[in-house]
């Protein structure tokens, strides 16, 4: 990978198993929006960035060779081998053969384990419009201020100490919905007890899905989705609707529960499992298959 700087930019060349449509539409993100130049604007730790693909290259606007050596690099997931992983999914059956290749380009983001916490407890139950839409007003009313990309104002997602003296109401009023009190719960909870939510990521899996349960709004597949997308946790597999009809389709009998379907991927699937989770998830909903 050859990486250079230029005019506010980063442009990276030769790097492989980079799509960004595959990234940002693949079920794990919710504060990136697709532009009309096909490019993708997000919001990550106080930064605002556009990324967009070129051919061969990928060229992440807004930002410095600096921020790309402490932020883009491990948030993109840079160091990885993709083509490992794939290669190793690919031989365990046709299905992920098929999978691997239809999300060519999915990289699982390395984000911040308490956006996920709050993000995901609005996703349940929920479209990702309206995710986006209660994280967005979330950000814009109770965040701190960015600045301005393209004519558009940017806020950066809201902290404990952010939200600390926020009630249920002004929480219902950001279009959150049944969720509101449930995130007053955690933020209460991470205030009055000084919890710090990124030290889950130091716990194994099994402890830092028990962390995480304990909250009111936090189910198993809520859980699971925090620990693979905010605590850097791939031993996991949530099942939302989308796994639980490919792996019906492709693997297990009918009604299953989700907590046997769970089990079976972990066996099958082992340290890759949340590897395997983001492709089949991906291939399912994309095709519509299970439907």
């Amino acid at each position: 990978m050859r990486i250079t700087e230029e005019n506010n930019k980063i442009i990276l060349e030769g790097i492989s198993d980079f799509e960004p449509k595959h990234v940002f539409d693949c079920g794990q993100c919710f504060r990136w929006l697709r532009e009309e130049d096909g490019s993708y604007t997000g919001v990550v730790q106080s930064k605002v960035i556009n990324v967009k693909k070129e051919n061969n290259l990928i060229i992440l606007d807004n930002t410095n060779k600096e921020d790309f050596e402490n932020i883009w690099f491990d948030y993109f997931d840079l160091g990885r081998d993709y083509k490992e992983i794939k290669d190793k999914l690919k031989v365990m059956d046709e299905h992920l053969d098929k999978a691997t290749e239809f999300g060519d380009g999915i990289r699982i983001l390395q984000q911040d384990g308490w956006e996920m916490l709050v993000s995901f407890i609005i996703s349940a139950n929920n479209r990702i419009p309206m995710i986006q839409r209660a994280i967005n007003n979330l950000s814009e009313r109770y965040g701190k201020y960015i600045g301005e990309y393209k004519g558009k104002k940017y806020y950066a997602f809201p902290t404990p100490q952010d939200l600390k003296n926020v009630s249920v109401e002004d929480i219902r009023a950001c279009q959150t919905g049944f969720r509101d009190k449930y995130i007053k719960g955690v933020v209460d909870y991470v205030n009055e007890n000084n919890e710090d939510i990124l030290s889950y990521r130091k716990l194994n899996t099994d402890e830092c899905v028990k962390a995480l349960v304990k909250f009111n709004g936090v189910g198993p597949k809520v859980a699971d989705c925090i620990a693979l997308f905010g605590m850097q946790k791939y031993d996991t597999f949530p099942v939302d609707v989308w796994v639980k009809r490919v792996m019906e389709e492709f693997y297990v009998e009918d009604n299953l529960s989700l907590p046997k379907i769970r089990k079976f991927a972990l066996e099958k699937f082992g340290d890759l499992s949340g590897f395997a989770q983001q492709y089949l998830f991906y291939y399912a909903r994309e095709l519509g298959i299970g439907r």
